[in-house]
């Protein structure tokens, strides 16, 4: 019984370590294509969570198949991206190069703002009508 609790600790562990990463490939509407790389982040005991920590701070939230009103922050400011949407979202900038964060549905990411500041529009590669603004001041 020993060893039988010991292999499923195991098997456990390396569940929860296979689950703290994970990357997938993209294709924009411009046929532009790359990878995007998605970890799950500790929380204040040091543990990672499965559900998705309650966002705090700058946000941008994809519900509805929409990303909502313009957001301002700092420059260089974590933007946390919230999706309570089912489908996979991408927040990236109508500027190629600037920022392309892809986030699954039910799930959070982040994204740092640019360190410039202006008006960054940006949409999302999956569903090219949700289009939002980032204001960087």
């Amino acid at each position: 019984m020993k060893n039988f609790l010991l292999l499923c600790a195991t098997v456990c562990m390396a569940a929860a370590i296979a689950a703290c990463g994970s990357e997938s490939s993209y294709t924009t509407s411009e046929g532009d294509t790359g990878t995007a790389t998605a970890t799950a982040s500790p929380d204040a005991t040091g543990e990672t969570s499965a559900a998705p920590a309650e966002a705090t701070g700058p946000t941008i939230i994809m519900a509805n198949m929409s990303f909502g009103d313009p957001i301002t922050v700092a420059p260089g400011a974590t933007i946390t991206l919230k999706n309570e949407d089912s489908a996979e979202h991408s927040v990236t900038s109508q500027t190629e190069g600037t920022f392309d964060v892809h986030v699954d549905g039910g799930e959070q990411g982040t994204l740092t703002a640019p360190t410039e500041p202006g008006e960054y529009a940006f949409y999302c590669v999956y569903h090219p009508s949700m289009k939002g603004t980032l204001i960087v001041e």
